[in-house]
């Protein structure tokens, strides 16, 4: 699900100088499962193994290959953009969607992606939530220079999303509903989520324009 639109932000140069990279929150999950523990404070038995279970679908979709319409998008980045992203470690859907964004990031030398876990940002992620909820992962897209937000994304494909309020609305049983929404993604394979970010970084893109570069107006 995606927004667009051009404010000041409520991040701070505080949160971004606390906030990690995908690596470090890799080995920063890593770390925590060595101990059976997640992030954030339910270190439950249910947490930790659904934690588990998203290290293996993070390796997954690691090895998603971008398309060659994404990768030129990408490529034809002009302005430097920061990329904000709220996730936790226990979260199916941010294992399902963080390598892949991380990935598209990476196509482009001016755009980096800057990881806050939610529950210690909860400043961040109320202004940023979904039908009122705390839905992650979000990304909230700022331009480097003046932290202006161009643009916000989350929590999961358009698609996927549908998919969740039908079944929430159907009230089906956990196991049932987690095996259909991950059954879309690994059927999926972040195709949809590409073409949404084409979208994304065309709109972002005409934000970002030199102002020489758009059209007058008339009095």
């Amino acid at each position: 699900m995606k927004d667009t639109t051009t404010a000041k932000s409520v991040i701070t140069s505080g949160h971004l100088q606390k906030a990690i990279t995908y690596v470090q929150y890799r080995e920063m999950i890593d770390k925590l499962l060595a101990e059976n523990k997640t992030s954030g404070n339910d270190h439950s038995e249910a947490m930790v193994a659904y934690t588990r279970m998203n290290l293996h679908r993070m390796r997954r979709v690691e090895k998603t290959v971008l398309g060659d319409e994404m990768v030129q998008v990408m490529l034809s980045v002009q302005t430097p953009m920061t990329w904000v992203v709220l996730t936790e470690a226990w979260c199916g859907d941010a294992a399902q969607c963080l390598p892949a964004i991380v990935k598209i990031a990476d196509a482009s030398p001016l755009v980096e992606v800057k990881l806050l876990l939610r529950d210690e940002n909860l400043d961040v992620m109320d202004a940023y939530l979904t039908n009122g909820g705390r839905s992650i992962p979000k990304l909230i897209a700022l331009k480097t220079d003046t932290m202006e937000v161009l643009g916000t994304w989350g929590p999961r494909p358009e698609p996927a999303h549908k998919l969740y309020m039908e079944m929430k609305e159907q009230n089906l049983p956990f196991n049932e509903f987690a095996e259909k929404l991950h059954g879309w993604y690994a059927k999926d394979r972040s195709r949809t989520l590409q073409q949404e970010f084409i979208g994304l970084i065309n709109d972002w893109s005409k934000l970002t324009a030199p102002e020489d570069m758009t059209v007058e107006r008339c009095s």
